[in-house]
């Protein structure tokens, strides 16, 4: 199975014969092509080219990118403590930025400029470079396809979206923020209407920028929206998740809108989720987590339990993967500070916390879809413990290496589902919980024997753990409204 399957956008170039043809047909000349990567905050990173230099760098290896994009954090400071692939010592020197044709696309808002996303290599080595977030998930299709399956997955967006510009948030400091629109209003048909072209121009520009989406509307929550993009592999997937959010904030600014997919920006009120569907397809194209039709009329004879019986074993065995590795995976679905707060407390925001998974159960960090409620072909798993802040690339890795990591090892099912505990209060002393702060995940993800160590690789794990040490240390040394607020007079 080709690693290329359902990756490649319509329209594509295969050559740079094709490319240049590409480039021809818009009845004018293209003088720039836009391109950018992908930092380990899931930030785009990139750049304008003259159509000179882009033929150069496609015709070649790439071009060189600084690599300061992997030694500095979301708001361009460097890291506190040095870390390997970019640093005073190396010079911040240049990695190499490989351009990759099947991500071909037209930026509509941008008078149709090309647009292409990039791989990052090594310089001296040009092998993918190990902190890449696209390269990893490209490693991870790659390993799935060792195997003859392809990785398929979709994701959902929650965010609030308010009438504001990055000039007057700052302005503010980022308090006293006006919603888009005021009030609790999930699936509402007149709420849209407040905002109509704004709304219509979400959904119709992403279907131009090659983003294809299955579902549209309003979310509970002032001024909330949620997009569901459509399913397709994964590496695919990812592109159109983070290429979403770039879309997003750029119509939001021809509309005087900023939308927000921060996890959690309000205490009192549901936080924004990025839920993932995921599945495994065979080299037929049949959905390896389906049951066979024998077992449609009662269920798989050696199912684990009730909840399971209308997965296959090899589904069964992804699961337990899923849940004996989450914890130890942790930063990689819930990267920032903020997303943990989403988490606390999470029961009464269906925002999951802890080692669980049920059949069609929103209650559980792992929701089974499977029959009888959906045809067997669209048995999957869908993973409700990221935020909306998280980087697509690096969650995906994570569900789908834990996923396939139980499959190779045939682990047991051991947790029960979440009915057990609701069925039986006594039972919840079982339930393992999740890390409840980002230096906790941080931590745990981090020591000599996690899981993440071994499916990511010691590489990826010391880089990433020390970009969220980072993290971890500014939010420790800031002094916070609420402290202020708490104790300035009274203590």
């Amino acid at each position: 199975m080709s690693e290329s399957t359902g990756i490649a956008t319509p329209g594509a170039p295969i050559s740079i014969k094709d490319l240049e043809n590409a480039l021809d047909s818009f009845g004018r000349k293209v003088t720039k092509v836009k391109v950018a990567g992908i930092d380990i905050d899931g930030v785009l990173r990139g750049k304008f080219m003259s159509r000179e230099k882009f033929l150069a760098a496609a015709s070649s290896d790439g071009f060189g990118f600084c690599s300061v994009i992997f030694g500095w954090d979301i708001h361009d400071t460097v890291y506190s403590r040095e870390l390997l692939v970019s640093n005073r010592q190396n010079g911040y020197r240049d990695l190499v930025a490989s351009i990759d044709l099947r991500t071909y696309r037209q930026i509509s808002w941008e008078n149709n400029v090309p647009f292409f996303l990039v791989n990052f290599l090594d310089p001296v080595t040009l092998k993918p470079l190990s902190v890449d977030p696209r390269g990893i998930l490209r490693r991870t299709t790659d390993i799935a396809a060792t195997r003859d399956l392809e990785c398929i997955a979709g994701v959902e967006y929650e965010y609030f979206n308010f009438k504001e510009t990055p000039e007057s948030v700052a302005e503010k400091k980022f308090t006293n923020l006006q919603p888009l629109t005021p009030g609790m209003h999930g699936y509402s048909l007149l709420r849209t209407q407040l905002n109509n072209d704004y709304f219509n121009e979400l959904f119709d520009a992403s279907l131009n920028f090659g983003i294809p989406i299955e579902g549209h509307h309003t979310e509970t929550g002032p001024g909330v929206y949620e997009t569901a993009l459509a399913y397709t592999s994964a590496l695919r997937m990812a592109d159109n998740a983070i290429l979403f959010k770039y879309l997003a904030k750029s119509i939001g600014m021809k509309h005087g809108v900023l939308p927000s997919f921060m996890a959690k920006p309000w205490g009192n009120l549901p936080g924004c989720s990025g839920h993932v569907h995921v599945s495994l397809k065979n080299s037929k194209g049949s959905n390896i987590f389906a049951v066979t039709p024998s077992e449609l009329k009662g269920g798989r004879s050696n199912a684990t339990n009730d909840d399971t019986k209308y997965l296959s074993e090899e589904g069964e065995y992804f699961l337990a993967g899923i849940l004996d590795g989450l914890p130890d995976i942790m930063p990689t679905l819930v990267p920032t500070i903020n997303g943990y707060k989403r988490l606390v407390g999470g029961e009464a925001f269906w925002a999951p916390n802890a080692v669980t998974y049920g059949y069609d159960s929103r209650a559980a960090s792992v929701r089974i879809i499977s029959p009888p409620s959906v045809p067997p072909s669209a048995t999957r798993f869908e993973i409700r413990v990221p935020g909306a802040d998280m980087n697509p690339y690096l969650a995906l890795s994570a569900i789908f290496l834990l996923g396939m990591r139980g499959i190779e090892k045939k682990l047991p099912l051991s947790v029960k589902p979440v009915s057990a505990y609701q069925n039986n209060p006594e039972l919840r002393q079982e339930v393992s919980m999740l890390p409840h702060t980002l230096e906790e995940a941080t931590d745990r993800m981090m020591r000599p024997d996690s899981v993440a160590r071994e499916v990511f690789g010691d590489e990826f794990v010391d880089h990433f753990g020390g970009t969220r040490q980072n993290e971890v240390k500014l939010w420790n040394q800031a002094v916070t409204n609420w402290e202020v607020e708490r104790y300035l007079e009274l203590a």
